[in-house]
């Protein structure tokens, strides 16, 4: 957070310059041309882009001046400006630990997932019947999890550990049988960070953190769970049972956090009584991007299934009868019980968890091993080398981290200088016992002269060979027999086949192949922007100089990534027109509790801790009660009237009403109905008449970039989907940046990174200082090639494209919500709910066998489909879709007519597979021309549904979320 705007120099555009750059990046990004945008305005009867603004975006809350910004940066140039901050860090050799490990990603898997838009471009596997390469990949990960934790369920991946074991806490809570019990126990062998956003995701629920030794604990002070490191932070490995058991017998759940490596070896969770295990899996072939983004798990007894948070992917079968994945129901229960859900969490890791999975499926079981033998057996030698030298090594039993206990501050700190001096990462740390301990982790990336060098660091002599007297795979473990893990797992053959690179190619494009993402058309999403995600803003994420940085390596190796946060911080502030930004929170239901703790601690800072009431329209996102409830506050319901606005005379009557404890409105603008609110100036001024903040959710930002702002409209917080607007890419499902924008009254109550500060201070919101650092870069790419004027071209051309889609569809498909002047905002809803014999569904299902993906399905609205085309379309891109769905109308007006059969009709046997239009008999009414080329661009390119429509209930009557068996 800065006052400043920008730390790098406006530049005039330099267009007239025979030297200008030829790469310039607006042009690359929005997808008309000149001539396309003068047709779709034409359409719409208006003379100019700047017409239509003045139409769409109310007087009142216009900026007065344009977006002090940069000047746009050619695509070569940008690169070549982040390359010189990227330089600026210094990557060392990390033996942190801490819950981040260095790890070698397959090249296979590197350069066809990381790097693969086929990959990262999808969409959440909302539309199953397009997402089954992505959801095969997710139940890979489920199973990998089970097996490895010996639990009976795990779900599809959540954020970070520490947030993972917060849910747990979250989880443990709900299921806890007394009333009385209000305090978890957490191990003080727990990661720090863990326990850091454990106390701050508690403190609010009034839940009492003790943090102590377990073993000396009799958890007899009305406990609900106890949460254990396994293996602890010092690296000391333990058998867990009898603490589960001591914890069981006080009516406590058993929360064991694991590390995910050792498990290959050592004996899991499950066999040791847990309740609810969780971890990260970014040591299965994830970088350590400065903290993220990784995929994190939780895993649970079947008896707890229905509490698991986030996505969980399940297998039912399709209308044909074959096996298929869906995302399962509990996945939809967090958004259907709002205020009453368990969890705030609507998203997943999903790429990461993708390349977790498949480095299990290249590896395999004995390979994973065979890595972990490695990392054990590098340990074991450190730890004999350091005690033939004198020192005493903390524990007698280690997986990978070995404490080294110092005999005096001034002998650590010799040790640590000579570390540093040679490129090296330490970690320091106290224990009562251990005041002077050095932590040393390994990981797969460490060989002979590492550990040499390692080695000559304590002994304080050069560098000497090692020599081994055989090879490190054959090494005995040292650690007893009754913490070796004796059970199987990874036995599917999913995990046992795919060891070549040849099979392990063709695997990961088998399943690409059976998803749509932005390689194949455009994702129309409303409230999802699905914009372009540039080659030139995601090439950097895999540079070393942001890959390969430990989240806690020293500041002064981090220079290059905290001169790219500033300069974002300060740019996103510009365009939010606020005071400060927090870029910690990683997925965007992390913004809305961030900010709304900051909240929070505003109105405890004036004495005014009893506001807790947080009203929220009927039409906000299922996020939005959930979040306020996990912070503390009770949800009041407003109403909103017939054209989707906020209910004015509702809002005062409830504000009036409760103006002594009122803490916070939560409005989305635009409003979710794809409209720009004209009361919303004064809705704020009420707010604030009665003592509340404006806390706005910014997943409708890409209408206002450069236009209107947060701060401009009057709220006071706001959090930005960066993988919305700013550009990251969805994923498939996650990594998401969910950043918060303040005004200056509420920025002394932001965390800070280094999770110090005073009371005032919002605690830890990820486990990383700045969460899912290394994707940053994408928006910080995007802004920076965009410029200030860019930026605000793209609002107008997100604005023009989705009035356009509405004036083409409204004569088959009414608009539901317009404007003032009849326009929508970026997004327009079209009603189907004037057809009796087909639905939206229907529709969604039938736009795949056109090779689209359906548009937001029922939301906000119960039978209408909400379309979001984005700048990045081009109007070819535009009639196409809007082709198909006027194609679909016919079809539709003709089973209401009766001229197509009610029941077997190209609707309701949507989306058709390749084998069911070529395979065995056609029976049905219509051709198989019909079916499967209902439109000519398909002659051309044929995206294929691999299975049919998918049956949820069955699925929910019979969840299974393993991978399928052969048989």
């Amino acid at each position: 957070m800065h006052d400043t705007l920008s730390t790098l120099p406006m530049t005039a555009p330099r267009g007239d310059s025979p030297l200008a750059p030829c790469d310039t990046f607006p042009r690359r990004h929005l997808g008309s041309s000149e001539a396309e945008v003068e047709a779709l305005l034409e359409t719409l009867g208006l003379a100019s882009l700047d017409a239509l603004m003045d139409a769409a975006v109310p007087a009142q809350i216009r900026l007065k001046a344009p977006l002090n910004l940069p000047a746009g940066e050619g695509e070569h140039e940008a690169l070549a400006e982040l390359r010189a901050l990227a330089k600026k860090n210094r990557i060392c050799k990390n033996y942190i630990g801490q819950g981040y490990s260095g790890t070698i990603v397959p090249p296979v898997i590197q350069r066809n997932i990381l790097e693969n838009p086929g990959w990262y471009t999808a969409y959440t596997p909302y539309q199953a019947e397009i997402s089954q390469g992505r959801m095969e990949a997710l139940v890979n990960f489920q199973q990998m999890v089970v097996d490895l934790t010996a639990m009976d369920i795990a779900n599809a991946s959540l954020l970070d550990e520490a947030t993972a074991a917060a849910e747990a806490m979250h989880m443990a809570y709900a299921l806890s049988k007394s009333a009385d019990a209000q305090t978890i126990f957490v191990s003080e062998q727990c990661h720090p960070q863990t326990i850091a956003l454990v106390q701050t995701r508690a403190e609010p629920l009034g839940i009492k953190v003790i943090v102590g030794d377990e073993s000396k604990s009799d958890f007899t002070e009305k406990v609900f769970a106890v949460l254990l490191q396994y293996p602890a932070t010092t690296g000391g490995v333990y058998d867990c049972t009898p603490i589960i058991e001591k914890a069981h017998a006080a009516g406590a759940l058993a929360i064991v956090a694991a590390d995910i490596l050792s498990l290959t070896l050592l004996k899991p969770p499950g066999e040791m009584g847990a309740d609810i295990a969780v971890g990260s899996t970014q040591r299965f072939g994830v970088p350590l991007g400065f903290g993220g983004p990784h995929a994190a798990y939780i895993a649970t007894r079947d008896a707890h299934k229905r509490l698991l948070p986030g996505r969980l992917i399940g297998v039912s079968k399709d209308t044909h009868g074959h096996p298929a994945y869906r995302l399962s129901l509990q996945t939809r229960e967090q958004h259907i019980r709002r205020d009453k859900a368990t969890s705030n969490i609507c998203t997943a890791q999903v790429l990461l968890a993708v390349m977790a999975s498949m480095y299990a499926v290249y590896h395999g079981p004995e390979g994973l091993k065979q890595i972990a033998r490695r990392v054990h057996v590098a340990a074991n030698w450190f730890g004999a080398a350091v005690t033939a030298h004198g020192f005493t090594v903390l524990h007698g039993e280690f997986f990978d981290t070995v404490g080294v206990e110092c005999e005096s501050e001034a002998q650590r700190a010799a040790i640590l200088q000579r570390a540093e001096q040679r490129g090296i990462n330490l970690r320091s740390y106290a224990l009562h016992d251990a005041p002077f301990l050095i932590l040393v982790a390994f990981d797969e990336t460490i060989d002979e002269d590492a550990l040499a060098e390692l080695i000559a660091v304590f002994k304080d002599s050069q560098v000497e060979p090692l020599s081994f007297s055989q090879s490190w795979e054959t090494e005995e473990l040292d650690l007893r027999e009754f913490l070796l893990r004796k059970s199987s797992f990874l036995t599917h053959p999913v995990f046992n086949t795919h060891h070549t690179e040849h099979e392990m190619l063709r695997y990961i494009r088998r399943l690409e192949a059976k998803d749509l993402s932005l390689t194949t058309s455009m994702i129309p999403l409303g409230s999802c922007t699905m914009k372009l995600n540039a080659t030139s803003e995601m090439l950097p994420v895999t540079w070393p100089e942001f890959g390969a940085l430990h989240p806690f390596a020293p500041a002064n190796q981090t220079a290059g990534y905290l001169e790219l946060f500033r300069q974002l911080e300060n740019w996103l502030a510009e365009i939010t027109g606020f005071a400060g930004v927090l870029l910690e929170p990683n997925a965007g239901s992390q913004g809305e509790y961030a900010g709304l703790l900051a909240i929070r601690k505003y109105h405890q800072s004036r004495g005014e801790g009893h506001r807790d009431i947080c009203l929220i329209p009927a039409s906000a996102h299922g996020t939005n009660p959930a979040s306020a409830v996990m912070a503390g506050m009770k949800v009041v319901g407003v109403r909103c009237l017939d054209d989707g606005d906020i209910d004015l005379a509702d809002l005062k009557a409830k504000a009036t009403e409760h103006k002594d404890q009122l803490a916070a409105l939560m409005i989305t603008y635009p409003s979710t109905h794809g409209v720009f609110e004209e009361t919303v100036v004064e809705i704020c001024e009420l707010i604030h008449a009665h003592g509340g903040q404006v806390y706005m959710d910014g997943a409708n930002m890409n209408a206002q970039v450069g236009f209107t702002s947060p701060g401009r409209i009057g709220a006071d917080v706001c959090h930005l989907n960066l993988h919305k607007t700013f550009c990251i890419p969805h994923g498939g499902g996650g990594p998401g940046v969910g950043p918060i924008g303040v005004a200056a009254h509420l920025v002394p109550f932001l965390p800070t990174p280094e999770r110090k500060g005073p009371d005032t201070k919002t605690g830890a919101i990820t486990a990383a200082p700045y969460g899912s650092a290394s994707i940053l870069t994408i928006s910080w790419m995007y802004i920076r090639m965009m410029g200030g004027e860019g930026l605000t071209e793209a609002t107008r051309i997100a604005i023009l494209n989705a009035n356009y889609i509405a004036r083409q569809l409204d004569a088959y498909f009414p608009v539901l919500f317009k404007g003032a002047n009849g326009l929508v905002a970026h997004e327009c809803i079209l009603d189907l709910r004037g057809f009796h014999k087909t639905t939206a569904e229907d529709v969604a299902k039938r736009l795949m066998d056109y090779g689209f993906h359906a548009p937001t399905l029922s939301w906000p609205v119960p039978g209408t489909l909400m379309v979001e085309p984005t700048e990045s379309e081009s109007k070819d891109e535009l009639d196409r879709f809007c082709d198909a769905m006027i194609a679909i109308h016919g079809e539709m007006t003709a089973v209401e007519s009766g001229v197509a059969d009610a029941k077997d009709n190209v609707l309701k046997n949507a989306p058709h597979t390749a084998h069911s239009v070529i395979v065995g008999e056609w029976a049905h009414p219509y051709t198989r021309e019909q079916a499967a080329y209902p439109a000519p661009w398909l002659r051309e390119h044929k995206f294929w549904p691999s299975v049919g429509r998918i049956d949820n209930v069955w699925g929910d009557r019979n969840l299974f979320c393993s991978c399928v068996p052969v048989s």
